[in-house]
């Protein structure tokens, strides 16, 4: 009998009372069908919880952060003119549903706005035009001399259509039933959702380097300052802010969809002065395009991890 192995997460908590909120999530997503991991950390007091936290994940339109970061640090360090107009012809250009991705006719855009656009609305176009200018092997070069060892970035944002297409034609919606037998096969037909050749990260490393960004302690202040303005203008809330809106509150995130995966991962802060990073990483064990269920999962997880970490 063939099949995936019936997966067993390892958990995160710094008390028994973050590991039941750990593991009250995870069955919350097992019940739903979902896979996946997550993990939430106070940046001030250290104290996180989670779940799979180690297990590298394809990671879709996250992969737009670390890349936003080595593009900012760049143009910090006078390398890059933020100012340098960029043209995206619709014609050779990637594919999306959103931003300069969805035109139909050639635009000039400066490079500082091609990074607005790739966090605030993911366009899959800016951010390949940006990695026209900084190549991938250099981010994932730069990456891995920041020490960012949990994540790695092989290839353009179009490869992912590239290899839905490869795999099921123009059907997309074949290509999303690939996916998710697969996930249940524990195989990879497209290439993009294989772990081994994806665009990848673990739910620590991702936090891990919100940790820092947060923190000041990678790339450059103004690089690192810059990223935060930038996340908090991301428009999709469906996710983990779903549960955390209020006059109070801060949400400065970056959402990740392809097929069968959605994912997020951001920092909340609080007038209070808690900051609390987070990243889920989830994959879907049915084939659906629009899952509001899952959404909603993963912003009730987001709530509770906040709950459990934010200071008292």
């Amino acid at each position: 009998m063939s099949g995936a192995a019936v997966h067993h997460p390892v958990y995160t908590g710094d008390d028994g009372a973050l590991l039941d909120v750990a593991e009250t999530i995870a069955s919350e997503w097992a019940a739903l069908g979902m896979r996946g991991s997550f993990l939430a950390r106070n940046l001030d007091t250290g104290e996180q919880l989670g779940f799979g936290a180690d297990e590298p994940t394809p990671l879709a339109s996250v992969v737009k952060v670390p890349l936003a970061l080595v593009v900012l640090d760049l143009i910090a360090a006078g390398a890059l003119d933020p100012a340098q107009p960029v043209t995206v012809d619709p014609a050779t250009s990637s594919v999306g549903p959103t931003g300069l991705a969805a035109f139909r006719y050639p635009a000039t855009v400066a490079v500082a706005d091609l990074l607005q656009l790739m966090l605030s609305v993911s366009d899959n176009a800016a951010a390949d035009a940006l990695l026209d200018l900084v190549p991938v092997a250099d981010i994932d070069t730069r990456l891995r001399a920041w020490g960012c060892e949990g994540i790695r970035m092989r290839h353009r944002m179009n490869h992912l259509y590239e290899c839905a297409a490869g795999a099921a034609g123009n059907d997309f919606s074949l290509a999303l039933e690939l996916a998710v037998r697969d996930e249940r096969a524990g195989r990879h037909t497209i290439e993009t959702l294989d772990p081994a050749r994806a665009n990848t990260g673990t739910a620590a490393a991702l936090v891990g380097l919100l940790h820092r960004v947060w923190c000041d302690e990678i790339a450059g202040p103004r690089a690192t300052a810059e990223l935060r303005r930038l996340m908090g203008l991301q428009v999709f809330t469906q996710r983990l802010a779903s549960e955390l809106r209020a006059d109070t509150l801060r949400w400065f995130g970056k959402t990740g969809t392809f097929l069968h995966l959605r994912h997020e991962i951001g920092v909340l802060e609080t007038d209070s002065g808690d900051r609390v990073a987070m990243a889920a990483l989830t994959r879907a064990d049915r084939i659906a395009g629009v899952a509001a269920d899952i959404d909603l999962a993963i912003g009730v997880a987001g709530r509770e991890a906040f709950e459990a970490l934010r200071c008292r």
